[in-house]
């Protein structure tokens, strides 16, 4: 730690004790934390749900790729010193400590003395505070380090802490923290502003815009600065906000709002000081709000197969599968579709919004699963401006609401919170709306259809999924079937590989190849069948598709494959028959004489059956029987 850093640390320290003196604090207290409801606990999640996330998001990966065989505990508190969330590592404390490291708990001066989170609040600055420097006896066995996150406003929004041992290097782990706080503060601040705003990267060289040390300016079409964070306003040496960029740098507006993305500029402020500097524009309006977040949909197939013609081609159980959920879902009842990872629950979505008089209305897709658990009410609800810290200049619609008039298509259903579902519930049975940080609802039209890969039922026995919820959305439930089972899977690879294939390539695949495919049993079912066909038509080159073009993986799975059901000829619309499947013959211990191995060695050896047999220590005709068994020869 530097000499000056440690002076001022010093300084904090003794002024905290001093000021607890003041309140009357002892040193052998031993305060009672506040204990919190759940529903305090819930309101205090949604409240500072994008605090939440965004901490998360940069606390994770440094955690994972750094600290994660050190033995240290990070917690996040809001303004008020209330444990918001916690990583990393329990046995950091003591048993007894315990209940100070669980979310509600509060590290406030008044209550704890002098303390990281407490002190930081306090002072505004980052502060480390080793085990005897904690006032209260109980807490000296600790040795912890925290800094403040401000807000676009540069107010505080809450503080990042570090709890140690002995063992993590302590200048280090306060200049951790305050790293940690600093990518924070950019994230909130990038996450509030991007979609409408020009953002100014700003750093001493072009070679280090990534570093969370770059500071931001946030500036309208004319302009002037809306926010920025303290990085920016250190480098330019002065408060920034609502300057305009002509009175900070000698190069006009004009001149750096119209310079090109990704291209590093040189400006120089008015005080002569160089810097290198990095252009953003407002994010690109999208025709569906809900693709700014992670958590969108994308179809396994392009966006002109979803239509009702290219769902099925011969299977009758998914083509009623269709019938009956457009029927339904046009009446207003919603839709819960099932079946594994990858059967195509999205393109069914897809082609139900063609086919149905919503067609001209926004379809608004959301993976459930993707949307981290503290941000699913505000996207999915909308809020309020100003409803929390990092809360968008304009507030946001919501995901529901963008739906209006159309249809709303909520995937991985089952790993909604258990906090939003009730809130869903109520949306679901009063078609109405009431966004966070608002006190009236607002209402909505709009069509549901959900889906999941898990069963409901069991679900909602372990408790993490309503009962109620699951009746309303279960209006039609329909189960999508897996590829292995589906009576068309021979037209649909045809009709896949069609659709990926370059000019130069056969129309259809060869039989032999066919039948490899189609007696597979597709784990990942029709994304996993997408997948190998892209690949094994990249590595063909231009040239026809053939069986050790299929990826090595693949091959590789062949060691567990049964036979599929029996398909009539009258089932494949393409003119081909089934091959026979291919059955499984290896013998115990004996990997060479495995089925997948031999199909590994034909796919490096390129199809060349003399080097395969010599590589396998078998004859050539040994070798064209196996290949016969399997289909392909």
């Amino acid at each position: 730690m530097k000499k000056s850093t440690y002076t001022s640390n010093r300084t904090d320290i003794s002024d905290s004790w001093q000021r607890c003196i003041a309140i009357g604090l002892d040193h052998e207290g031993e305060p009672i934390q506040p204990t919190l409801s759940s529903e305090q606990l819930q309101d205090l999640t949604c409240q500072y749900g994008e605090l939440i996330a965004s901490s998360e998001a940069e606390v994770l990966p440094y955690y994972r790729n750094v600290l994660s065989s050190s033995r240290c505990l990070i917690l996040l508190a809001d303004q008020k010193g209330r444990i918001l969330k916690r990583w990393g590592d329990q046995r950091t404390t003591e048993s007894r400590l315990k209940p100070w490291f669980q979310q509600g708990a509060n590290w406030q001066e008044q209550l704890c003395g002098t303390n990281a989170i407490g002190t930081a609040i306090a002072t505004g600055r980052a502060v480390q505070v080793q085990r005897s420097e904690h006032f209260l006896k109980v807490h000296r066995s600790l040795i912890a380090s925290a800094a403040p996150i401000f807000d676009s406003k540069k107010e505080l929004a809450g503080v990042l802490s570090v709890f140690s041992d002995a063992y993590l290097p302590q200048d280090h782990t306060l200049g951790m923290v305050r790293l940690l706080a600093q990518s924070v503060e950019n994230r909130l601040l990038n996450r509030q502003f991007e979609a409408d705003f020009f953002q100014i990267i700003l750093n001493t060289t072009a070679d280090n815009f990534d570093s969370p040390w770059s500071g931001i300016l946030v500036c309208n079409d004319s302009g002037q600065v809306v926010a920025s964070n303290r990085r920016a306003d250190q480098l330019l040496g002065t408060q920034t906000k609502n300057v305009m960029l002509d009175e900070l740098f000698t190069t006009d507006r004009s001149g750096i709002l119209g310079h090109p993305e990704q291209a590093p500029l040189q400006l120089k402020t008015k005080s002569k000081v160089r810097l290198s500097a990095l252009v953003k524009r407002p994010s690109t309006i999208r025709t569906a709000p809900a693709e700014t977040l992670a958590g969108v949909q994308h179809s396994t197939f392009p966006d002109k197969q979803a239509s009702f013609s290219n769902l099925e081609y011969g299977d009758a159980s998914v083509r009623r599968c269709a019938e009956q959920s457009l029927k339904v879902l046009e009446r207003g009842v919603p839709v819960l579709i099932t079946g594994e990872t990858g059967v195509g629950k999205e393109v069914l979505v897809n082609a139900l919004h063609k086919a149905s008089n919503r067609k001209d209305q926004p379809l608004v897709a959301v993976n459930c699963a993707a949307i981290p658990p503290e941000l699913v009410e505000s996207e999915l609800f909308g809020y309020e401006p100003g409803a929390f810290t990092g809360a968008r200049a304009k507030g946001s619609l919501g995901l529901i609401r963008n739906a209006h008039k159309g249809i709303l298509f909520l995937d991985e259903i089952g790993e909604m919170p258990v906090s939003a579902q009730s809130r869903l519930l109520r949306v679901l049975q009063e078609r109405v709306v009431t966004p966070v940080g608002a006190t009236e609802s607002i209402m909505v039209d709009i069509w549901l259809i959900t889906a999941t890969n898990r069963s409901p039922l069991s679900s909602i026995e372990s408790g993490q999924f309503r009962a109620d919820l699951y009746y309303r959305i279960n209006g039609l439930s329909v189960e999508l079937p897996a590829l292995r089972h589906r009576k068309d899977i021979r037209s649909l690879i045809q009709h896949i590989y069609q659709q990926h294939r370059d000019s130069g390539q056969s129309e259809y695949l060869a039989p032999q190849l066919l039948s490899t495919l189609e007696n597979h049993r597709w784990p990942g079912n029709i994304r996993q069948l997408v997948n190998v066909l892209k690949v094994a038509i990249a590595l063909a080159d231009s040239e026809d598709v053939q069986i050790w073009h299929l990826p090595a993986d693949f091959l590789a799975e062949y060691g567990g494959i049964t036979p599929p059901d029996e398909v009539s000829d009258s089932e494949h619309s393409n003119g081909f028959k089934p091959e026979p499947a291919i059955i499984p013959n290896r013998r115990e211990g004996d990997e060479r004489n495995s089925h997948a191995y031999i199909l590994q060695v034909y796919h490096r050896c390129k199809g060349n059956v003399s080097s395969a047999a010599r590589e396998l220590s078998i004859s050539r005709n040994t070798l064209y029987k196996r290949l016969r068994e399997l289909g392909v020869r």
